[in-house]
């Protein structure tokens, strides 16, 4: 490995330990952050109305002073105070919803055909603190969450192939609230109207919106509960298409107030989003809390105004999304949704176009007849170390070329001592002279950056990836573990990646391979090709398998390209003749070349001043 190849092989490194830091830093004022989300949290936190024996009333004969009682508290909803909790399921291929009476809302969500790491049913949605509700007017000065009020269930219908159900919630003088849920076969989508009739006889005259409550706890789900809590995000599209997001351990308070198509919040192979039909949603106020608990990921308490007509009879339709983060399927919605999967971001956000051309399409044409996930990687490797095979032959042919020429460096290095700028002078004549492109090694290298963010991207993301096995990795899309350590090591962690040790293996491989073509004199050019592989050791040892798996395979296959490539393809006698025919032709300066070594003439000129 040449100097150039070396700086370039640096080069490449730097960025991308550069870009993984980028990507995995963690919040420094962690405990700061908590404070605040607690105290937002308890602010934010749905109310529960304080009149002790409403639950214990339910099903009962209430007397007059208790009917005052919650009349004072529940206003034109006092019917609604009490009630039996039921529940009702509609259910396709795909997903599992059952919903309560209580609040006329989704008691839990099951995704049937995914499970848990530990191989559990994987339910988004399953406990008390999850909650949708509409904030309803009790009085002209008090307003309450439907959560907590009783609904009128409908029987589950079914129209065609679409099931629905509906919820209803009674006020004095005839008005109410209806909620209506369908669900069509083999889709994760829930078509959710929120229907008010009466409403502007009872809201204040000046209200211009309806606060929906939406509140949502990410239960663990993975192997890894870092990665997790990283993936745990809120995105949001705008209705001039600008997207954006933030991740829950860094941001505990965002106010949106632009109009939003649809918000969600990301698990890191899963989401749930709620998608404006018609109108957009007015704004929205997300508070976020990252509980200390080994089981909670995250939770999120977002409010969101829905614009409101003031008009006798009010409709708000809703999509609610509760799938896998599916580049496909959610691309299908022509929203900008595929965006919330990670493919690429900050300096490196251009890999998200080789993700989106390259290896995303080539990745689903594999898996289109070859249901191995490790044998896709095998052959996706291949292609990718085929796709620049040309460009990584004219490397080790450049290679060569410095390695024919080496022998007159270091005459040029003797010759001329410490006198760097004369030596940079004379050298790049010898490389004019003898048609050698100095930075003919770097090349494959830069092509190979983006193309491995893009894999650092895609694969710690991919669904398809997850829980799929290859040899002794249980879970591609996250680290393969041989051996668990009952400490912590910094910078490594608590376990032992085998593809990972594998990688580093072979980078070392390759760098002892290259050994002879490094500057010698210089010790980082010396010795970075042995650095990087163990900075890479700590840094990929916590990363998808996938990925160290396909790193392995790439070194592989440059260790095997480049023995034979070198062996048997390229022959130094005839490049050395080659470069001495060309030593003979006349050189043909351009302009750029010219004014360089009219500079570095001047430069020597000024410095045999400065000596005198």
């Amino acid at each position: 490995m040449d100097r150039n190849s070396v700086i370039g092989f640096l080069l490449m490194g730097l960025l991308l330990v550069g870009y993984i830091f980028y990507n995995n830093k963690q919040a420094q004022n962690a405990a700061h952050e908590k404070a605040i989300q607690d105290s937002i949290a308890n602010v934010n936190k749905p109310k529960t109305v304080p009149v002790d024996t409403v639950a214990s009333l339910a099903g009962t004969q209430l007397d007059s002073a208790h009917q005052a009682q919650i009349s004072g508290e529940y206003g034109v909803f006092a019917a609604a105070a009490v009630g039996t909790e039921q529940t009702s399921v509609l259910e396709n291929d795909v997903v599992k919803i059952t919903f309560s009476n209580k609040g006329g809302q989704p008691a839990s969500v099951q995704l049937k055909k995914f499970k848990t790491h530990e191989g559990q049913p994987l339910m988004l949605t399953n406990n008390s603190f999850n909650r949708l509700s509409v904030e309803v007017p009790a009085s002209p000065t008090k307003s309450l969450p439907s959560a907590d009020l009783f609904f009128a269930a409908s029987q589950p219908q079914q129209s065609g192939d679409q099931q629905s159900i509906s919820y209803r919630l009674n006020a004095a003088g005839g008005a109410y609230l209806e909620f209506t849920y369908s669900l069509k076969p083999g889709s994760y989508v829930v078509d959710y109207n929120i229907h008010a009739v009466g409403f502007n006889n009872i809201l204040p005259g000046n209200q211009k919106t309806i606060a929906l409550q939406w509140n949502s706890q990410e239960d663990k789900q993975e192997q890894d509960m870092q990665n997790e809590r990283l993936n745990n995000q809120v995105h949001w599209m705008t209705n001039k298409e600008k997207h954006d997001y933030f991740t829950l351990q860094r941001t505990p308070h965002e106010k949106l107030d632009n109009e939003l198509k649809w918000i969600s919040v990301k698990q890191q192979f899963f989401n749930t989003t709620f998608i404006a039909k018609k109108t957009d949603f007015a704004s929205a106020d997300i508070n976020t809390k990252v509980p200390e608990s080994a089981n909670i990921v995250g939770q999120t308490y977002t409010t969101l105004q829905i614009p409101y007509d003031r008009s006798a009879d009010f409709n708000f339709p809703i999509e609610i999304y509760y799938g896998p983060n599916h580049y496909k399927t959610l691309k299908s919605f022509d929203l900008g949704m595929e965006k919330i999967i990670p493919l690429g971001s900050g300096i490196f956000a251009f890999v998200k176009y080789v993700n989106k051309w390259l290896i995303i399409p080539v990745f689903n044409f594999l898996s289109g007849f070859i249901h191995n996930y490790g044998l896709i990687i095998i052959l996706l490797t291949i292609f990718i170390r085929l796709l620049i095979a040309p460009f990584t032959y004219q490397s080790y042919v450049s290679q060569a070329k410095m390695k024919v020429l080496k022998p007159e460096i270091e005459e040029l290095k003797k010759k001329y001592g410490d006198d760097q700028q004369t030596f940079g002078v004379e050298q790049m004549k010898l490389f004019k002279s003898a048609g050698v492109n100095p930075l003919g090694g770097c090349l494959p290298m830069l092509l190979q950056l983006p193309i491995l963010v893009a894999m650092y991207s895609f694969f710690p993301s991919s669904i398809e990836l997850r829980q799929e096995s290859f040899l002794w990795a249980t879970d591609l899309s996250t680290y393969d573990s041989i051996a668990h350590l009952p400490f912590n090591i910094p910078f490594y962690g608590d376990h032992v990646s085998l593809f990972t040790l594998l990688m580093t293996v072979t980078s070392f491989m390759l760098a002892f391979y290259n050994r002879g073509m490094a500057d010698q004199s210089n010790p980082a050019m010396k010795y970075m090709p042995y650095i990087m592989p163990i900075m890479f050791l700590g840094i990929f040892n916590r990363t998808a398998a996938a990925l160290t798996f396909y790193y392995f395979l790439s070194n592989l296959v440059s260790i095997i390209l480049q023995f034979v490539i070198q062996k048997f393809v390229i022959n130094e006698a005839k490049i050395h003749a080659q470069i001495q025919e060309n030593k003979k032709k006349p050189v043909n300066k351009s302009k750029w070349q010219g004014k360089l070594e009219e500079m570095q003439k001047r430069q020597q000129e000024m410095q045999q001043r400065n000596k005198k």
